[in-house]
């Protein structure tokens, strides 16, 4: 649209769906049942989500975010964050005897069980994914060797499996569908053998936020996202807008808004990343109603109802009624 206007901000449309998905709920609720059942301190391994937010209402609770296991007393309850972990940290955390309870999301539990089969019948392994970031060291991590990341397709060309008659495809879970089909097609043309997933790796969220903001961004001025930096998913959902002409901001809550941005903006478009709470996007919206938004409006959008079990252990016991 992007109609050049000096009146006020009119429109708020949200992205549906837009927020956490079941993987960052089920995340969350490990680590705070863990704290009810055993009192704080509780150790995480890595931020449980990436989002500020949520890791520093968890702090206050008594949750402590460490990167080494080095750093957990002994007999302590240590949580694996959603991104998953590596077999050797794995293995590490058993030998310390922890307590410990796994909050990998099961989407990605899912492209490890898959990496250790396919690794059992001989398979190497080429996963695309962002150097550096948790959720690849954790795939990666389930082999000592025989998995190759690539990031863009220049890496592709480049890339040396060892043979190529048993080779397979993974990816991150939340990267840019389109860049992901992208690679994964110049790897196809390389390895005309490849294996590739028999369902998308990329998390139903993450297609789903995406898919959204492909439908909202050509039906606004400006793009909102909120979401920390550190969140990948809600980095590709600002890449996308911009990417499809549409100016887009990521920001972590409210304070993060710039006036500027909204001069000759009558319609401002909003969704949130998988791991941004809903009440950071309520407060961005009152922001944004304060420079001037006269209505908000959701967008037709689908309904996720999934949600994932919570591991064995963490059951509250229920209080005894007085007699």
């Amino acid at each position: 649209m992007n109609t050049p206007t000096s009146q006020p901000v009119r429109e708020i449309i949200m992205a549906e769906p837009r927020g956490f998905c079941a993987g960052v709920d089920r995340a969350i609720e490990i680590v705070e049942r863990a704290l009810r059942k055993f009192g704080a301190p509780i150790y995480v391994r890595h931020e449980i989500v990436h989002n500020t937010h949520v890791v520093q209402n968890l702090k206050s609770l008594g949750a402590i975010f460490i990167e080494e296991l080095s750093d957990v007393p002994p007999g302590a309850t240590l949580v694996f964050s959603a991104h998953g972990v590596s077999k050797a940290l794995q293995d590490e955390a058993q030998a310390r005897g922890f307590r410990i309870f796994d909050a990998t999301c099961p989407l990605v539990t899912k492209v490890h069980v898959e990496v250790a089969k396919l690794h059992r019948e001989g398979y190497e392994f080429i996963m695309i994914g962002h150097k550096g970031h948790p959720e690849v060291e954790g795939t990666m991590g389930q082999l000592s060797d025989g998995i190759y990341l690539v990031e863009d397709v220049d890496d592709v060309a480049k890339v040396q499996p060892r043979q190529s008659e048993r080779l397979a495809v993974v990816t991150q879970t939340t990267l840019s569908v389109d860049d992901a089909a992208e690679i994964s097609a110049a790897v196809q043309a390389r390895f005309p053998q490849v294996r590739r997933p028999k369902q998308q790796d990329i998390c139903y969220a993450t297609q789903n936020r995406q898919d959204a903001v492909k439908l909202l961004s050509p039906q606004v001025d400006i793009l909102i996202v909120v979401g920390s930096s550190t969140s990948s998913n809600s980095n590709r959902l600002a890449e996308l807008s911009n990417r499809l002409g549409t100016e887009a901001h990521m920001v972590d809550g409210p304070d993060d808004l710039k006036p500027a941005w909204f001069e000759g903006k009558l319609r401002v478009g909003l969704t949130a990343g998988a791991s941004a709470p809903d009440v950071v996007v309520q407060a961005v919206i009152e922001r944004i109603r304060s420079l001037g938004a006269i209505s908000v409006r959701t967008m037709d959008g689908i309904a996720e109802t999934l949600k994932f079990p919570l591991p064995k252990g963490l059951k509250l016991e229920e209080p005894t009624a007085p007699s």
